[in-house]
């Protein structure tokens, strides 16, 4: 109510209330309608989560949205308004954070495993010769990697990946 009555003092002041007046009756109508703000300082609250890094704020829009809910279906005070976005938001952060960060984000451990898994085991052709301290040439899957190996590997044999290092596969011969 005191930001509403700062915005008819600051329209009043200008001159500026004849021509602004659609805008002054469209801020005092989100004023007046709790579920309204609680849905549009939720949606800032999501957008300013794709600008701001972390995956922090987002939880904070879904505390905003809960609240928007609860007074739609009710009409809460605004001091029980601001608790229900508190706790809300707490618990929601404090709950879903790590789910959902590892539902939709990689963790650095589960993508290396599964990059190894690609690799490790899998059967490559020898382009060059190589062995011992001299690194050489494999292709697997028709691309060409730098490869290491401790025995002596000739061109055109068959080798087993036994690990992957950065861009450099590590091989052994084939049995």
């Amino acid at each position: 109510m005191v930001l509403l009555f700062l915005l008819y003092l600051y329209f009043i002041q200008n001159n500026h209330l004849a021509n602004n007046f659609k805008l002054f009756v469209m801020i005092a109508n989100i004023f007046s309608r709790p579920e309204l703000f609680w849905f549009i300082f939720g949606l800032g609250l999501f957008l300013l989560e794709l600008v701001i890094p972390g995956f922090f704020i987002f939880f904070f829009g879904l505390g905003a949205w809960v609240t928007a809910l609860v007074c739609l279906v009710g009409n809460p005070g605004t001091n029980v308004q601001i608790v229900i976005f508190a706790v809300t938001s707490i618990i929601s952060l404090i709950a879903l954070r790590r789910i959902i960060q590892k539902k939709f984000f990689y963790s650095k451990g589960t993508q290396s495993e599964d990059v190894e898994d690609e690799f490790t085991g899998k059967e490559a052709l020898a382009t060059t010769d190589f062995g011992g301290i001299k690194n050489g040439k494999v292709e697997f899957k028709g691309t060409t990697w730098t490869a290491e190996s401790v025995a002596e590997i000739k061109e055109g044999q068959r080798v087993i990946i036994i690990e992957k290092e950065s861009f450099k596969l590590i091989v052994e011969p084939k049995k």
